[in-house]
């Protein structure tokens, strides 16, 4: 059971499009700063291995955090965790334009990562909540289609601005948008959470974070160490039992992060393995809204 009131029609749709600016952001936030990796590194200094935590802190953080920021949404409030990630993603990508060094400035993309994830996983709760049956389907393929244009255009207009503004104004694109998310989603998206929520699932928060983020560490590792590193390999191993003892600790609890018996509907299995580069985005986030969705 879910603690909500949805908004009419027209709200409805407004929600959609607070959420998938929201969405349209990531991936910007993903290929932006890659495709002005030269330009950061000219700027701010930094060694090869600093210099390759300009992307890597955002997708590590951002994909371990998915899970766990829609579980925190269920319990404390889908549009409170949808506007609080949105501020904290913005804060961030304000910190990395004013980074003194190559250091401050992965901090502040980790963080950024952090933030995306609470918007993005709050806001794809809240779409589940407001739509119904085929509608939410369609809800949901318009986000996905947002997530495929910021992606499909990002280094495209990443290299306009950085040509023209320089790499800074990057951020200010996503800023843009980010605001303009968070104005439209204060006024229309209506509060709701699981009133049945004992609290945050630590056991299964804890094991799924740490076997995809060992995951997405291990996958991002591996261009640079080879897939037979030694340490890659433990990242991998460490993936394995990670998502392992997940499924044991969610078949245990009364109130699992993830409904596990979701995977008898093709459907949804058709949703769960997303293309690279941003693995875990979709797939988790989709997981996280289908499994509160089934308890609406």
């Amino acid at each position: 059971m879910t603690l909500m009131t949805r908004t009419g029609p027209a709200g409805r749709w407004l929600v959609l499009l607070s959420v998938c600016l929201a969405a349209m952001t990531m991936p910007l936030s993903f290929t932006g700063p890659a495709v002005a990796l030269s330009r950061i590194a000219a700027d701010l200094g930094g060694s090869p291995l600093a210099l390759n935590w300009v992307t890597n802190a955002f997708m590590l953080t951002f994909g371990a955090g998915l899970m766990a920021a829609g579980a925190l949404a269920d319990n404390h409030g889908r549009k409170r965790i949808f506007l609080a990630g949105l501020a904290a993603y913005l804060l961030a990508a304000l910190g990395c334009m004013l980074a003194p060094d190559i250091i401050w400035f992965d901090m502040f993309r980790a963080l950024q990562g952090i933030g995306g994830a609470a918007a993005f996983a709050g806001g794809a709760s809240a779409l589940a909540q407001e739509f119904d049956e085929q509608s939410r389907l369609r809800a949901f393929s318009f986000l996905g289609t947002s997530s495929g244009i910021g992606l499909a255009f990002g280094p495209v207009a990443s290299g306009l601005l950085i040509d023209t503004f320089g790499w800074r104004a990057i951020f200010l694109l996503v800023a843009a948008l980010g605001i303009a998310a968070a104005a439209l989603g204060l006024r229309t998206v209506t509060e709701s959470r699981d009133p049945d929520a004992t609290g945050l699932d630590w056991a299964g928060a804890g094991t799924f974070t740490i076997a995809l983020a060992a995951l997405t560490y291990g996958v991002l590792q591996a261009p640079q160490s080879g897939w037979a590193a030694p340490f890659v390999l433990a990242l991998l191993g460490v993936a394995a039992v990670g998502f392992a003892a997940f499924v044991i600790v969610e078949r245990r609890v009364r109130r699992p992060m993830l409904d596990l018996t979701l995977f008898r509907f093709p459907r949804f299995v058709g949703v769960w393995p997303r293309p690279p580069p941003m693995p875990s985005s979709s797939c988790s986030c989709s997981c996280r809204s289908a499994s509160s969705a089934s308890r609406g």
